[in-house]
């Protein structure tokens, strides 16, 4: 196998971003419900991941005990919530609003590592946390629960919250087992809570369902993942989330070509500010 480059690896996580991106249109054009979506999301991007970790010779049970098998199931709890109130913001508002709010997460991050780990945010940190703040006033076209872009956006933000959730708890056993172990164990855990409740809704799915759902759970999720860990052998974290900053904008800009879910002004100043604080994370703070 070949050594990878640091001009290589900026590819290989440009394409993790653009497939990441897909997440909203993939979910969108499935015509299934938000939890058997998120149930066939789970199996495909098990078996892709089966598959990386055969390819990059990953265990998938070296370094596991009982209490890191206790953490990855919350964890994998916390990402089938991410997952499903996600795909329900997309049902009441669009990709775009979705997404966005998606997007708050690195601001929920903060928060909840300074509740968590006692890890006083820097000044940097609150700039992002406000940037993100006024971006998603701008997003929805009011605040009025009974209008689709405000409920839509307030479960956008439960999806966000839930996956910074998954990255504070991810700390616990990041440095201890490999990424793509911890990826898909927890697609396995969210897999076997949602097996009972949704199989038989996910076995009377049209085929074309089965097709965008496999490309959900394999391309942007078990591939991206692939792409991204691969990455970061090579490429820093700080220069990894910089490419982060691009999910919302590619999401945004498919919509509106697919879908013709055409932004507003308001809303593109509310995606600015967000991104803009997205890209701010590569900056790490000076220590006190």
């Amino acid at each position: 196998m070949s050594v990878l480059t640091h001009q290589r690896a900026l590819i290989y996580m440009h394409i993790a971003a653009l497939l990441f991106g897909l997440t909203g249109i993939f979910g969108k054009l499935a015509s299934a419900a938000p939890d058997v979506i998120v149930l066939g999301r789970a199996l495909f991007a098990v078996l892709a991941l089966l598959v990386f970790a055969r390819f990059y010779r990953r265990s998938l049970i070296k370094g596991l005990n009982s209490q890191r098998l206790i953490q990855l199931g919350v964890c994998g709890l916390l990402l089938g919530a991410h997952w499903i109130t996600f795909f329900h913001a997309i049902d009441l508002s669009g990709v775009g609003i979705a997404t966005l709010g998606f997007a708050s997460f690195p601001a929920f991050v903060v928060l909840l590592e300074w509740v968590l780990w006692q890890e006083k945010p820097s000044r940097l940190d609150l700039l992002k946390v406000g940037l993100v703040c006024i971006g998603l006033m701008l997003v929805p076209p009011s605040f009025d629960l009974q209008q689709s872009g405000a409920e839509g956006l307030i479960w956008a933000l439960a999806s966000g919250f839930c996956f910074a959730a998954v990255s504070v708890g991810n700390r616990l056993t990041s440095g201890k087992l490999n990424p793509i172990q911890i990826a898909c164990w927890q697609n396995v855990v969210i897999a076997l809570c949602l097996l009972p409740i949704s199989s038989k809704a996910m076995l009377q799915m049209p085929a074309l369902d089965w097709l965008w759902i496999a490309l959900l759970g394999m391309l942007c999720t078990g591939v991206a993942h692939g792409l991204f860990v691969t990455s970061l052998t090579v490429l820093k974290a700080r220069v990894a989330s910089l490419f982060f900053a691009l999910e919302p904008v590619y999401g945004i800009l498919f919509a509106w070509y697919l879908f013709g879910e055409e932004p507003s002004l308001r809303m593109l100043l509310g995606g600015i500010l967000i991104v803009s604080a997205l890209m701010l994370v590569q900056r790490a703070p000076k220590p006190a």
